[in-house]
């Protein structure tokens, strides 16, 4: 049984202890938290995160569930020096320079540190990959939305002034068309994509001056375009409490003049958190047996073999799914 601790109890928090309820090979040692744990409405154990070292021995991979903008660069490095751990760090730009962060620490410690899991950066890239390598005569084109951003929504959330926030990304849906029809198109991912933002304002803060932090922020709103709603906290409990999301990876080549291929991975999501969190579970099961195998280091999708997710064995999988 693969012994595991959550780190952080938000959406995602929560969606990995769903989805641990679904996987029969792992067991919820507990949550930590910030937060006072008899606050926490949950029936699972929940201690305070101090506490955590106290569990060195008792859990054999951790995932951490906080906002990739400060939780996660802070916590990753200090965790990874005494647990195994896996995280859906998103800041795409800042990937390789987490990444080196958290090798290191983890080779110095002899860990394994699995970063960036999820649907994109996780699914999303490593379909990617796989489109670009099966049709190297082509594009590959992202798409996200439209859906509720997690991280793009925390940082929204952690502006001076926010109260609290939400924030959509809409793809551009006459790019899609195009390149479905097997048209060439000019793309880039700001011009792909509308964010759409509702914010609650502390009182007494600046609506301009908030704006603008905003829109200014590097890696997640600067150059895209960006509107932006004040709204009452009624009506953003009342109209934004679902958190559906989705997208595609195209892959659009060619392995002759004459023939052109499409590859469309698609996604279309009820909960972003809790599919983000099985995607979570499954690459701590990773992490889990490659430890066992004495395997040390960061680690992305990239290199991990994807019949570690499972926990079936080799042969059944041979058996039902090859």
């Amino acid at each position: 049984m693969i012994k595991v601790g959550i780190v952080g109890y938000g959406n995602l928090g929560r969606g990995v202890e769903v989805n641990l309820k679904n996987a029969p090979d792992m067991e919820l040692v507990g949550i930590f938290t910030r937060r006072e744990p008899s606050s926490i409405n949950t029936d699972s154990p929940v201690y305070a995160l101090e506490s955590i070292y106290d569990f060195k021995d008792k859990m054999d991979v951790v995932i951490l569930c906080g906002g990739s903008r400060t939780d996660i660069p802070e916590q990753g490095p200090m965790l990874a020096e005494y647990f195994n751990t896996v995280d859906s760090y998103d800041n795409h730009a800042q990937i390789p320079i987490y990444f080196a962060s958290m090798d290191n620490v983890a080779q110095a410690n002899r860990t394994v540190a699995v970063i960036a899991t999820g649907w994109d950066p996780g699914l999303f890239s490593l379909n990617r990959l796989l489109g670009e390598a099966i049709l190297p005569q082509g594009e590959s084109y992202t798409f996200w939305g439209k859906g509720l951003s997690q991280g793009h929504g925390d940082a929204v959330r952690r502006v001076n002034g926010i109260k609290d926030a939400v924030q959509y990304t809409i793809p551009n849906q006459d790019l899609i068309d195009q390149i479905n029809r097997g048209e060439e198109i000019v793309y880039d991912s700001h011009s792909a994509h509308k964010r759409e933002v509702f914010a609650v304002l502390e009182e007494g803060a600046d609506a301009a001056s908030v704006e603008n932090d905003i829109k200014s922020m590097p890696d997640y709103f600067e150059n895209y375009e960006t509107t932006i709603h004040f709204i009452t906290e009624a009506e953003l409990k009342a109209d934004h409490q679902g958190l559906p999301h989705g997208g595609h990876v195209i892959r659009s080549g060619y392995t002759s003049e004459e023939n052109h291929h499409l590859y469309d991975f698609k996604l279309q999501l009820d909960s972003n958190p809790e599919f983000t969190a099985a995607v979570n579970v499954a690459y701590a099961r990773a992490a889990a047996r490659l430890a066992r195998e004495g395997v040390i280091g960061a680690k992305t999708v990239f290199d991990i073999a994807p019949a570690y997710l499972s926990p079936f064995d080799g042969e059944e999988l041979r058996q039902r799914l090859l």
